[in-house]
């Protein structure tokens, strides 16, 4: 008796055994930090919204840009890349990515889920992980807005079409919150895409390590302080109902902080403590908040970072107070001179860039909550058209957006900055081999 139930000891351990190690594959939360394979994991990562568009056989597509780009993000220490999973509404719209992968309610375009499933598939083989956002407060993939116009709130009110009326364009997606059918058409998207199979690796995107996290949207803001209780209702909903469908991976929200909650610190600290929210996130844009002088851009870059240490300093306190890990997994510069030319210099962009590495590494040496940092954003070897600063159909994709100068934010392969990330990711990746 004594050997039989030996026997079944053995084997229960060895079975608990076999189930850690497959799930500490994923990425998971320990208190405010993250571990992958059971070792802390602290990251050097980018923004490559567009990487899907690349991986698909259609409009747009590029699988040998693709492929080179993964190798060379590999090869200088990227590993963490957030994504956008797809955009929605028709291909005919101002400053809009195209092509779209909700065409309307329900209806996806084939070919570009295909592109995210050969994205995921080539991510997986390098041992990279991502970040899947699934919805945008901004019109430059859809999202709030496009959900409005389904449902009869009337045409998009796109701010660069209407003399940069960008409180004209705020008020209107503000109105996301209260709409009904919007919420639930996007509720279906997200059952959706996540009970989908990989047709390259016939893994569920549920049992896929090469999935991060599950991101709600990029930079969700509720548009105005009446809006917040809706606002909070619809992240916890979400959150609620990813965890349903998925128990492997992590859910963030993708806010900018306090600037996505009107400036409310204690709002964006009551939404975080979700329990079905793992992980905070911050974004910075030091220009287009004024901290920084376009026409100046060397005479105020101090002020710059000056400014960024203490919203940085600030959200930091709320994740430890939380027991959560925190991303900076927004934050851009333009060039010296603020061109859209690979000619002009990124000195200042550098020196910007080094700072949060080097808090990123600091929080690394002693097991702090900030996690890591994904930069604004990878360009890759696309270039922009020198006859236009806007996208159109047939132009590389990059970084920047639709709805933004192209060559504006973007990190192409020749610039001085890749090193730079080279250096800090090997740096942070020696720090986390000491906190084993």
């Amino acid at each position: 008796m004594k050997k039989i139930n030996l026997t079944i000891l053995l084997l229960l351990a060895l079975y608990v055994s076999a189930i850690a190690q497959s799930t500490s594959k994923f990425v998971k939360k320990d208190g405010q930090q993250f571990t992958l394979n059971g070792k802390p994991y602290y990251y050097i990562g980018t923004n490559y919204w567009y990487g899907s568009l690349l991986g698909s056989t259609g409009e747009g597509g590029n699988r040998e840009r693709l492929l080179k780009e993964l190798d060379l993000m590999k090869k200088n220490g990227i590993t963490n890349l957030r994504v956008l999973v797809g955009a929605e509404g028709p291909n005919n719209q101002p400053y809009r990515v195209t092509p779209g992968l909700q065409m309307s309610p329900g209806v996806y375009n084939d070919t570009l889920l295909a592109g995210l499933d050969f994205l995921m598939a080539e991510m997986g083989k390098r041992n990279m992980q991502a970040v899947l956002y699934l919805n945008n407060s901004w019109e430059w993939s859809g999202g709030y807005g496009q959900y409005l116009n389904w449902n009869g709130y009337g045409e998009i009110p796109y701010a660069l079409a209407n003399n940069n009326d960008w409180a004209g364009f705020m008020k209107y997606v503000g109105q996301f919150h209260s709409c009904e059918p919007c919420k639930e058409q996007f509720a279906d998207y997200v059952r959706h895409i996540l009970n989908r199979t990989n047709r390259f690796t016939n893994k569920k995107y549920t049992e896929d390590p090469a999935i991060m996290a599950w991101q709600i949207a990029n930079e969700p803001r509720a548009f105005s302080t009446e809006n917040i209780p809706a606002y909070e209702q619809w992240i916890r909903n979400t959150a609620a109902l990813i965890k349903s469908i998925d128990k492997n991976h992590l859910v963030s929200t993708g806010s900018e902080g306090s600037h996505g909650t009107e400036g409310s610190l204690p709002d964006y600290k009551r939404i975080h403590s979700d329990p079905n929210i793992d992980y905070l996130t911050m974004h910075i844009w030091p220009k287009n908040w004024g901290w920084l002088d376009a026409n100046n851009i060397g005479g105020t870059i101090d002020t710059a970072i000056a400014q960024t240490e203490g919203y940085m300093n600030r959200h930091i306190a709320v994740a430890r107070d939380l027991n959560k890990p925190i991303v900076m997994e927004e934050f851009g510069l333009p060039r010296d001179n603020h061109t859209y030319s690979l000619s002009d210099k990124t000195t200042n962009r550098d020196k910007y860039y080094s700072y949060i590495f080097d808090r990123v590494l600091q929080s690394a040496k002693t097991g702090g909550p900030l996690a890591g940092s994904n930069f604004w954003a990878f360009g890759g070897t696309a270039r922009p058209n020198s006859t236009r600063e806007f996208w159109q159909n047939g132009d590389d994709l990059m970084g920047d957006p639709p709805q933004e100068e192209q060559g504006l934010n973007s990190v192409f392969d020749t610039d001085t900055t890749i090193p730079l990330v080279a250096k800090y990711a090997k740096a942070i990746q020696k720090a986390t081999k000491k906190k084993k």
